[in-house]
Parts: structure tokens; sequence; C-alpha cells
């Protein structure tokens, strides 16, 4: 079966993040990529210098359009732009039965603040729905911290590339206590932009397809660790990954 994931994320022109580097992620491991595009960002490996937000009617019509005739698998949702695109999306997906992967979105590899309070605080709603939420370090912060975040999330892939040291720890943990542990060497380069979003897509693409939660995050983080290693060195800044390049 070709897993069917829908993607609602924001747009980036450098290509390095959101809607692109998810329909890559999702094409290179087999599945078949659709969008629901929240915003429209001009960015380049240096940062964000731009962001125009869909309205919410306009996600939720890209949502329906999908999944009335494609069929949908599996959701990974990425950048929101808005609290009223929040609780679109989560009007749409409350009841759809589908596997569905939340990456909080906040700020962007460069710095730049993609979600304001109000977003933020509409992030509770997601959680509730997401099978897996994927908050780096600085997100899971800004949410609360870890109880906090348990108290909305049904499982949490709190992502360690944000702490300090040579070795990089992911957890996925649900209110029964951990789940399963990940440990690898961090892998240095300044071409780590996309990293989440490509996680995120990958986790749903697996998903979607049928595998298991702990399976499809293991298959997702060896993606990214090839993607990271494969990254072709474009821009002066946080330079994208190799996805093309990327072998799992």
């Amino acid at each position: 079966m070709i897993p069917r994931v829908l993607t609602i994320a924001g747009s980036d022109s450098g290509g390095g993040a959101g809607i692109q580097a998810d329909i890559k992620t999702i094409t290179m491991l087999g599945g078949y990529a659709m969008t629901a595009i929240t915003a429209i960002t001009a960015q380049n490996t240096l940062g964000v210098s731009m962001i125009e937000v869909l309205s919410p009617e306009m996600v939720a019509a890209q949502i329906e359009a999908c999944a009335s005739d494609i069929g949908v698998n599996a959701v990974k949702i990425g950048m929101l732009g808005s609290a009223a695109n929040a609780h679109a999306v989560a009007d749409l997906l409350e009841n759809a039965g589908i596997p569905v992967v939340f990456d909080p979105v906040m700020i962007a590899t460069s710095g730049a603040l993609l979600a304001d309070a109000e977003t933020i605080a509409a992030f509770a709603r997601l959680m509730r729905i997401a099978t897996l939420t994927t908050p780096n370090l600085p997100e899971l912060e800004a949410l609360g911290g870890e109880e906090a975040v348990l108290g909305s999330a049904q499982n949490l892939l709190i992502k360690g590339g944000h702490g300090g040291g040579d070795q990089i720890i992911d957890r996925l943990i649900s209110k029964d206590g951990e789940l399963a542990c990940w440990e690898d060497s961090r892998i240095e380069t300044r071409h780590t932009h996309g990293t989440g979003c490509t996680l995120a897509s990958a986790i749903a693409t697996g998903l979607g397809e049928g595998m298991g939660l702990t399976e499809a995050i293991a298959r997702a983080r060896l993606f990214v660790r090839s993607a990271l290693i494969a990254a072709p060195g474009f821009g002066a800044g946080h330079g994208p990954l190799g996805h093309a390049q990327a072998q799992v």
C-alpha cells in the first residue's frame, strides 16, 4: 500500500523546511504527499523575511479537497500561522480516526517567530488529537514542560537536539512513562534547516503504511541522520538537508 500522507504546514521558499521538506521526505519514503498550506514564507538559509498567513477557510478547503477524493492515511501538522488555523484543523481532524503527528512549530531554525501566544495556546487541542507530538527542548519549555504537555498529549517524542553534549537523546513518553529512548552521537553541521519537519513527516509516513509508533520513529530518525550527512552544503546560513541522497 502506498500511504497517502497529508501535510498541513507552511511553505518555505528556500525548500529546506515546511511543506517542501515534507513532500521530499514523504516521497523518498514511498508515500504519496498531499498538502494543505497554512502560510507562505519568504525565507532562505539566513532567515525569514516575510510571512503571509492563509485563511482558516482556505486551509480547511485544502484538507477537505484531499480527504474527499484521494483519501488520507496519516497527517503531519507543522506551522499553522494563526490560532484560527489551529482550531480549523482541530475541527476537521477531531474524529478522523487516522494517525496524526503534530510538530508544534514555534521558532524557525534561524530564530524567526512562527507562532504567537494565542496560536500556542490553541496547540492543546491538537495535542489531544495527535497520535504523537514532537517538541524540541525549547518548544517543550514554551508549552509548560513535560508534565503540562502530557496532560494533553497522547504520546510525546522529546527531541534532544537542542541539548548540550556530544550525544543526542530522544525520548518517547506517554502518561504511563517512558516507552522508548534513542541515543546517537551528534552530527556536527550547520546544515540543519528542516530537521523537525523531516522527522515528523517521516514518522507520519511510517504510521500511514501501518508501522507501529516506535518502528516509525526509529526509521524516521535514521532518515534524518542520513539526510544530515548528505546535506548539499547550500546557503550561507542553516542549510537544507540532503533528502534525495538520504538512505534508510
